[in-house]
């Protein structure tokens, strides 16, 4: 199973329903009027971008890849991320593989299991089930793996250098950047599930 990647300083970053749930409960104890706290509550919305449709915001996240396009990205790894996407804010769990809580490998199971198609359960059996590819070539879908302390970790690539995961114990799935130095350094493999 996903054992987690150690994030150096394990910063935690708000979720878009604490901002929500601190909007409220600052509105309910200044005795904000009914219409004015439903206005905070629009805005701290639009300010952490929780008013999303994943089916049909998921292309913001995607982007084009590399080529300019999702041309070529078949349905079944759309729609693994569209799940996936929606996922974010669900608890790491070690050996989770359902929205009570996930492991890094368990997303990817439940992800690609609910597009249809079935991967192995833990990190190291999808990296060899994976065919692995170049960095440079990887589309939305693809999977990422990484190596920190011995300890294997997976994550689904989104596009435009973004992935979605399930990063350690104390976090929640959430999207993060092959641009930062650290996940950079501990990336070992780009791998496809499916062929072209």
């Amino acid at each position: 199973m996903g054992h987690g990647i150690q994030d150096p300083d394990r910063r935690t970053r708000p979720t878009a329903a604490l901002t929500v749930a601190s909007c409220a409960r600052f509105a309910a104890v200044r005795g904000v009027g009914k219409s004015a706290r439903f206005l905070l509550l629009l805005a701290a919305c639009a300010l952490s971008a929780c008013v999303t449709n994943p089916e049909t915001d998921s292309a913001d996240w995607l982007g084009p890849d590399a080529k300019g396009s999702l041309v070529g990205v078949p349905r079944i790894a759309r729609k693994a991320v569209s799940v996936a996407l929606q996922m974010k804010g669900v608890p790491y769990v070690w050996g989770g593989t359902t929205p009570a809580g996930f492991d890094c490998s368990g997303l990817i199971y439940y992800s690609y299991a609910k597009a249809g198609l079935h991967v192995p359960r833990n990190s190291q059996a999808q990296f060899a089930a994976a065919a692995k590819i170049s960095p440079e070539t990887a589309r939305p879908g693809d999977l990422l793996f990484f190596i920190d302390n011995h300890k294997w970790h997976v994550a689904l690539y989104l596009g435009r250098d973004k992935f979605i995961h399930a990063p350690w114990p104390g976090s929640t799935v959430s999207v993060a950047s092959l641009r930062d130095d650290f996940y950079r350094s501990k990336l070992v493999g780009v791998g496809r599930l499916i062929s072209d």
